[in-house]
């Protein structure tokens, strides 16, 4: 008997593909899964990551399998979900097929696009070969072998090292952006007990950029203003409308003159959304977000919807914002559309209910904004961030692990994965540079940039 989806006992029922395993994706698959269709599932990773986490495995206070669960694992003993191991490459909406590299094409008679977002670098000199972005886990495991590694080289070979091998750059000043360089002073005092030939507390340095007047442009004034006096207190050199010009190995030129020396860049000002939202005939925002109906099909294409990162979702303030709440609600708003078409249903426009958002800022730390005007800073807010956060990990042994390592990193003021997980084997004498003096960022050859 054939093990296809598509010739199995339920062949008879629609076929609805799904690309993307985020946030949308998941949410939309769960919501499809005891109707009367047929789901196939698509992602070229075999496990969902929980995005706002991505920054805590790049700064060694959880491990990648903490915030990844298998989406094989989440669908176990479904007879309607399935899900396909792949990379999309081309999309015909004329025949209604998703093409995937390396195997036969999907036929759907339903299509809902969430591949996400990918990093844009806004064209600037450098950054795309030299800066470090955080939107995989493949990315915060590489960031955090080139955060270890500097420290390693600082220690081993501290003359040669060069300006700036412990200047550690952020630019964005939004929320992943405040959690990096929280997280990085953090880590700077856990490694002070690593290395007993440097404090690196005095040694390292972390620089935050952000090209508007102030962090967290999004959140009110006394939110932002606290953000700012709580990562300078700890450390952070916070520097608002900075723009950076171009990208260097060794240093960062900023816009009107100046340069900082850093060896290593972490890129957090941006996304746009994924190539997937290129390989069909639809408008597209300046991001590169395809622009939906109000009910989030996509013009001249009834049967494909777009939600998520990927989705220019009008909204009362312009396009609603890429975030997770945005992405779930949105990805079970498509789910909820196909089954009401197969009710011969009238078509529903999608209304963002606004739950609020959050950032920590570091240990007993963080701002948070809710539905209502309500908001908190310091240490009630961080609780909730904790809270909440775990609650949405997907499976137990993710709550629990998560749970576990945050707990031990609280009460011993430790950061625990603190471990060089090479994927591309790098040889110690030359660990980040060639020949040519041009340095060689760790990021995984077989790691691709789209779709996710």
């Amino acid at each position: 008997m054939s093990t296809d989806p598509l010739s199995s006992s339920t062949s008879g029922r629609p076929h609805v593909v799904i690309v993307g395993a985020g946030f949308a994706g998941l949410e939309a698959a769960k919501s499809l899964r005891d109707a009367p269709v047929r789901v196939t599932l698509v992602d070229r990773n075999n496990y969902h990551k929980f995005q706002p986490l991505l920054y805590e495995v790049a700064m060694a206070g959880l491990e990648p399998d903490d915030i990844a669960h298998n989406v094989r694992n989440i669908f176990q003993g479904s007879d309607t979900v399935h899900f396909r191991l792949g990379t999309v490459v081309g999309i015909d909406t004329t025949v209604q097929q998703v093409h995937l590299r390396g195997s036969a094409p999907l036929s759907y008679d339903h299509l809902i696009l969430a591949a996400g977002a990918v990093s844009t670098d806004f064209g600037i000199p450098g950054v795309e070969e030299h800066a470090y972005p955080l939107k995989n886990v493949p990315d915060a495991v590489n960031l955090r072998n080139r955060v270890l590694r500097q420290f390693e080289r600082y220690d081993r070979t501290r003359d040669e090292t060069g300006d700036g091998a412990l200047t550690f750059v952020v630019v964005g000043g939004g929320p992943t952006g405040v959690e990096m360089a929280g997280a990085f002073v953090e880590l700077f005092d856990t490694l002070n007990d690593d290395f007993a030939r440097f404090d690196t507390r005095e040694q390292a340095r972390c620089v935050l950029l952000e090209m508007e007047e102030h962090l967290l442009p999004p959140y009110e004034p006394p939110q932002r203003e606290y953000t700012r006096q709580v990562l300078e207190a700890r450390g952070v050199d916070v520097q608002t409308d900075t723009a950076v010009e171009r990208v260097e190995a060794d240093r960062v030129h900023l816009q009107g003159g100046g340069t900082i020396p850093a060896q290593t860049l972490v890129w957090a000002a941006g996304v746009k959304a994924s190539p997937v939202a290129g390989m069909i005939d639809a408008e597209q925002a300046w991001d590169d977000r395809v622009v939906v109906n109000p009910d989030l099909t996509v013009p001249e294409c009834p049967n494909v919807y777009a939600v998520g990162d990927m989705a220019a979702i009008e909204g009362e303030e312009g396009y609603e914002p890429q975030l997770a709440q945005v992405a779930i609600q949105s990805g079970r708003h498509a789910a909820d559309q196909i089954q009401c078409r197969l009710r011969d249903g009238t078509p529903e426009r999608f209304e963002y209910w606004d739950l609020g958002k959050m950032a920590t800022i570091g240990r007993n730390a963080a701002v948070a904004e809710f539905a209502g005007g309500i908001s908190f800073k310091g240490f009630i807010a961080w609780f909730l961030w904790v809270v909440i956060h775990i609650a949405k990990l997907v499976g137990f042994r993710n709550r629990l692990s998560a749970l576990v390592n945050w707990a031990y990193n609280y009460f011993t003021y430790s950061r625990s994965a603190r471990l060089i997980l090479d994927v591309v084997p790098i040889a110690d004498d030359v660990p980040m540079e060639e020949e040519g003096g041009q340095r060689v960022k760790e990021r995984p050859e077989t790691v691709e940039t789209h779709p996710q």
